[in-house]
């Protein structure tokens, strides 16, 4: 049984892209590390919730750890430079994942889930504005996630009130100098002219 499992055993393969942030890097790799989003922006939080996350902020200059899909997006102190802790990042990712390590706990989502709730994510809208908050999460989700995805960050939609949308920027997206080009050029354009009741999108950050 052994020698057929470690002959069909896939090698992790890793690479890196960058990112619109000039502090966050992207760690792409082959293996599905995690079907959905999920943040660390505290060290707490990933010791609770995250081996990987965990284990990367033992490093010094790892400030914050997004795990999503199949890959890793990594936003570094902003006094290291990348062509210091590139290489040593890249090893150690690929090394936790070629030891099957656990990247998520079981239970992540609903604890974050019950987070927002707590938050007051959710809202409580009137017909009209239910209708408006299913077509600009739709055209978000349609449009603009894939884009943000491939730049390795994330969009959440987190409310919609007297014409004004707020979202939610996640990963490499959060604190970057570009996003907020990106929100007012390109997505509040968008979401104004598909839906003309929209006045405004502002961000609050993830």
């Amino acid at each position: 049984m052994s020698t057929t499992a470690t002959a069909t055993k896939r090698p992790v393969l890793l690479y890196t892209e960058q990112t619109p942030n000039p502090e966050t890097l992207k760690f792409v790799t082959n293996r599905m590390l995690y079907n959905g989003t999920a943040e660390f922006r505290e060290e707490e939080f990933a010791r609770e919730w995250s081996p990987l996350a965990a284990e990367l902020y033992d490093f010094p200059y790892v400030k914050k750890v997004y795990i999503a899909n199949n890959y890793v997006t990594i936003t570094k102190e902003f006094n290291y430079g990348w062509d210091d802790i590139m290489l040593k990042l890249k090893e150690f990712v690929k090394g936790y994942l070629e030891e099957n390590k656990p990247i998520i706990k079981d239970g992540f989502a609903e604890e974050v889930a019950r987070i927002e709730e707590e938050r007051g994510v959710s809202y409580e809208y009137s017909d009209d504005e239910a209708e408006t908050v299913t077509q600009i999460k739709e055209l978000i989700d349609t449009y603009v996630k894939p884009a943000v995805e491939m730049d390795g960050g994330n969009i959440e939609f987190k409310s919609y009130h007297d014409g004004i949308v707020t979202v939610v920027m996640q990963g490499a997206c959060s604190g970057c100098p570009s996003s907020t080009v990106t929100l007012k050029s390109g997505i509040e354009q968008m979401l104004k002219r598909m839906m003309p009741q929209v006045k405004e999108v502002v961000q609050e950050m993830g």
